[in-house]
């Protein structure tokens, strides 16, 4: 059973990181003191969940964290410096901060180190999630201390329903764009005016025209899609975006 360690202190460890072709001790300190954090731990880089769940949905809320008072968001992970640092880059999470909690210091002092000898892992970190204040945990979500890697309380969602339980859900929005696309350029300027968070998908880079018509049934761009709800083109887009605005 793991303890839930809400109101005590993270641990002082000094984290290996590399930041460019240089190796960077990073303290505990350095990332709590004085700061509003949410952390979340996941057993591995590049493993199946945590690549396409947790830290994708994290990356996306962090601005939303923002609102109630949160400055950063931080995964961990018991996994080296130059890993942590690859798999930052393919998962294209400019949003987090990504800690290599190495030789698992950190995690061992937060009880969270286990066993994944079966999957040739070795010790790893337990999932979970927590949010600190100038380094002392005030809210933790553990994950069900069950057999294989449950995901049921320590995604973004619930951290989010945590920190602002009445803020409303944030938006799922993309768009398919191509480079040099005006009426692109303009759709984009539209949802970033009203405040409205959207990846962007790149013609040739990210998807082929066929895929294009196979979800939109179109064959130009912008398509813009929200919450599942196909808007359309850059016209469409602006009168969305003024029907919201009146609402």
């Amino acid at each position: 059973m793991f303890q839930d360690r809400t109101g005590t202190r993270v641990p002082q460890v000094t984290f290996r990181t590399r930041q460019g072709h240089e190796w960077v001790d990073v303290t505990t300190d350095q990332i709590f003191a004085g700061k509003t954090v949410v952390v979340f731990s996941l057993p591995g880089a590049f493993t199946p969940t945590c690549s396409s769940s947790h830290v994708p949905r994290y990356n996306q809320l962090v601005p939303a964290f923002r609102a109630p008072g949160v400055d950063s968001g931080v995964c961990v992970s018991v996994n080296d410096a130059f890993v942590m640092n690859e798999w930052q880059k393919t998962q294209n999470a400019d949003s987090l901060t990504f800690i290599p909690d190495g030789n698992g210091d950190f995690t061992a002092r937060m009880g969270m180190l286990v066993d994944k000898d079966d999957l040739g892992f070795g010790k790893r970190s337990w999932r979970y999630s927590m949010l600190v204040k100038d380094g002392v945990v005030r809210k933790m979500f553990i994950e069900p201390d069950l057999p294989g890697d449950p995901f049921e309380v320590s995604d973004a969602d619930t951290m989010l329903r945590y920190l602002a339980p009445h803020a409303p859900k944030p938006m799922d929005v993309t768009v398919f764009s191509r480079d040099g696309c005006p009426f692109c350029v303009k759709a984009k300027h539209d949802l970033r005016n009203a405040g409205i968070a959207f990846e962007e998908l790149v013609l040739g880079r990210d998807y082929t025209e066929q895929t294009l018509r196979a979800v939109a049934n179109a064959a130009t761009v912008p398509q813009v899609f929200a919450n599942g709800q196909h808007i359309g083109g850059s016209e469409a887009v602006a009168a969305w975006v003024e029907q919201r605005q009146a609402a």
